[in-house]
């Protein structure tokens, strides 16, 4: 993953706990004059659009003094959603069994983008059986995207 989003998470976390939430991860886009900067957080009983603006305010607050984020861009603050997405090797053991899809920066085994049953952390690997049976270890830090593939 990302190491500057690992940076911003070491600022923002802190704020996010104390208003009660978790957050799950952060993603930032960089793109000319309209940046992103997306901030997923959640809760056990689920996140309401109070909580959003509640922690969008905060975050928005701290990003303001600290601008560690180069140029602009628009902060927007979600609950994870249904495919949630995976960003800490934590976030992949905790939904082994689930299914996922998963594209890497750069190709493992000569393909970037898998989609399979999750089986959780081997080795900072994320291990996915795939949809034959296959079995393949992903470099957690290879990883670009990652989201569970929600069962409708």
């Amino acid at each position: 993953m990302r190491q500057d989003t690992f940076n911003l998470q070491d600022l923002l976390e802190p704020a996010i706990t104390a208003l009660g939430c978790e957050l799950v991860g952060i993603e930032y886009r960089p793109s000319g004059k309209h940046s992103l900067l997306r901030v997923y957080i959640d809760k056990p009983e689920g996140v309401t659009v109070d909580d959003c603006s509640a922690v969008s305010h905060q975050v928005s607050g701290l990003l303001d003094v600290e601008d560690p984020v180069p140029g602009h861009y628009t902060l927007e603050v979600s609950s994870p959603g249904l495919d949630r997405p995976l960003f800490q090797a934590r976030d992949f053991e905790r939904f082994a069994g689930h299914e996922v899809k998963v594209r890497m920066r750069f190709p493992v085994e000569g393909q970037r983008n898998f989609r399979g049953l999750l089986q959780g952390m081997q080795e900072h690997q994320v291990v996915i059986q795939e949809q034959d049976g296959k079995r393949v270890g992903l470099p957690l830090e290879q990883i670009e995207q990652a989201r569970l593939v929600p069962d409708i």
